[in-house]
């Protein structure tokens, strides 16, 4: 359910470029650099991510976001809150003490990390990122922040792919999601 008309949702979808068999054959690739290059919707979208906390009552205490895109929109989302932001890395990039979790890709295993002290026994947490698609990443950001003894409020994206199950592998954790597309 959105909180936004549809005259809004669908300026914003003109912000989003479809690539057509990339990167392989079958796959219709939703591009927002459109939408990077541009300040008045970068500044729109982290108002309609503030609009969705405040609907949803959201108080977090932090933002948490994966690279690389969650850095993008984490951050200008936690300045807007007032609050900080958690970086959620690839093995290597973090220079303290780290936790790790490995986790299922469609081909293959990936491993994020989050320093060690980065959250407090507690903390109310939103992970935010660009794309929801399968939920893995996600998942994984979550399952970090649990081991910290964080509680995730929500989730928040900017393109959902409906129909890879991800709501499913999140649930029952709220999923906010801008804009919707068939995977």
């Amino acid at each position: 359910m959105t909180i936004f008309d549809e005259v809004t949702i669908k300026n914003l979808q003109q912000q989003i470029r479809t690539i057509p068999d990339f990167p392989i054959e079958g796959i219709m690739f939703r591009d927002i650099t459109p939408l990077l290059n541009s300040g008045e919707y970068l500044n729109k979208v982290t108002e309609m991510f503030v609009q969705i906390c405040n609907h949803n009552d959201w108080k977090p205490d932090y933002i948490v976001g994966p690279e690389a895109r969650g850095f993008i929109f984490g951050p200008m989302l936690a300045a807007k809150l007032g609050i900080g932001f958690i970086p959620v890395r690839k093995p290597g990039k973090l220079p303290s003490s780290t936790i790790k979790i490995e986790y299922s890709l469609e081909y293959g295993t990936n491993v994020l990390e989050m320093h060690d002290d980065a959250i407090s026994i507690g903390s109310k947490l939103i992970i935010i990122d660009d794309l929801l698609a399968t939920g893995g990443t996600v998942d994984a950001c979550v399952k970090l922040c649990q081991q910290q003894g964080g509680e995730v409020i929500g989730t928040l994206f900017v393109i959902e792919l409906e129909g890879l199950g991800a709501r499913d592998k999140l649930h029952p954790i709220p999923c906010e999601s801008l804009l919707l597309y068939s995977a």
